[in-house]
């Protein structure tokens, strides 16, 4: 069955699974203990973290395993909650994924948070945002300076690239702390820069390493920062045990996208950009959310005709197409995306809003049927809406 939601998550790549195996036989003592073949373990989870620090570029001592994005993000804002100058203010992407926004919201208040502003295509207006930093107010005389700012490397619905190193630029100038979620550029572009940019939350499931791993990157001022208490792993920053089965095969999967896949970028942009030319053929009355701007070559958002889009994805999946609506942390909620709502999409259009989302195994071909049954879903979404007029 083609899968385009590989934004929601990936397969376990072979590489992953064949580290996770070797490593679950061989080394699944815990590697806090005191005998040798636990100091194996903690040996081989130390190559883990070099290795990857390498692929990140940034020291290995700056690296703590966690679970994903959604912790260390939880962990950040409350670290930042607790040590940030009283009264100074966080600057946020609107379109950021849920567990950002979420923290956010949950850790400052109302007006301690400041919503950045976007482009109607979705990316992040970096003038705005250097006069922010540069003179710590808006329209408020009593607001504080910007201690933080949150931006994302790509958006996971939309696909569009953030200018998140010229932002870290920003951010390192005016002595600003720099937060980027990492989660869906990662294994889909170079990892390079990620590691000297500030905060940089990722999961594993994302670029084909299993669910419940992923890791925080920590600036090189990160005095006093804990997720969780408890033991000292993790240098002391997160207590509990390592999962180095998980770690090493989440390493294994980055590694293999680093050296063998994302080098394959423009070829898939070839692909995507084909399916688009071909849909705008044959399926005349469809939008890209994003169009004009940089996007990853894997994501492709859609305003549909028609019906909303609960109606086409069901329609899909029985022509064994499986797609979504957005972001699957936002699955259940009520309303439209806040993503589309932030780009000023209204209600109505943000409820037709497909999200494509292929993998380095999706092929050309996958692409070109996915059209093809786009075309025989709308003739078929047509037909239902005259039926039901008829029989009105």
């Amino acid at each position: 069955m083609p899968y385009f939601d590989h934004n929601a998550t990936t397969p376990l790549s072979p590489c992953a699974r064949e580290a996770w195996l070797r490593a679950a036989d061989e080394a699944w003592q815990n590697p806090s203990s005191p005998y040798r073949d636990a100091a194996r373990v903690r040996a081989r989870l130390d190559q883990a973290r070099e290795q990857l620090a390498q692929l990140l570029g940034c020291p290995a001592e700056r690296l703590v395993f966690n679970s994903g994005a959604t912790e260390g993000t939880n962990a950040l804002f409350a670290h930042w909650a607790r040590t940030l100058p009283s009264g100074s203010r966080v600057a946020v992407n609107p379109t950021e994924h849920p567990c950002v926004i979420e923290a956010a919201r949950h850790y400052f208040p109302p007006e301690r948070l400041v919503w950045l502003e976007i482009d109607g295509r979705g990316v992040v207006k970096t003038g705005p945002l250097e006069a922010l930093l540069a003179d710590g107010s808006t329209s408020s005389l009593q607001a504080g300076p910007i201690s933080a700012v949150s931006v994302m490397a790509a958006n996971n619905e939309t696909g569009v690239l953030q200018p998140w190193r010229e932002i870290a630029a920003l951010c390192r100038r005016h002595r600003a702390a720099y937060h980027g979620d990492a989660a869906q550029w990662l294994g889909k572009l170079p990892a390079s820069g990620f590691g000297e940019a500030g905060w940089i939350t990722a999961s594993a499931h994302k670029f084909g390493g299993p669910k419940g791993t992923g890791f925080l990157v920590l600036p090189a001022q990160a005095e006093g920062f804990r997720s969780q208490r408890g033991g000292e792993q993790e240098r002391g920053h997160r207590a509990g045990t390592e999962d180095y089965p998980a770690i090493a095969a989440m390493v294994a999967a980055l590694a293999e996208a680093e050296t063998a896949k994302v080098l394959h970028e423009t070829e898939r942009l070839r692909w995507r950009d084909a399916f688009l030319a071909q849909l705008r053929t044959v399926l005349p009355g469809v939008r890209v959310v994003g169009d004009g701007t940089e996007r990853l070559w894997n994501t492709v958002s859609l305003v549909m005709p028609l019906a909303e889009n609960h109606r086409w994805v069901a329609r899909l999946d029985k022509r064994g197409f499986q797609v979504s609506t957005g972001s699957a942390c936002a699955t259940g909620r009520e309303g439209p995306s806040h993503v589309l709502a932030a780009m000023g999409f209204a209600p109505a259009e943000a409820k037709r809003v497909l999200r494509l989302s292929a993998g380095w195994e999706t092929t050309e071909d996958d692409w070109r049927q996915l059209a093809l049954a786009l075309v025989e879903t709308e003739a078929e979404l047509r037909a239902s809406a005259s039926s039901d007029v008829v029989q009105a």
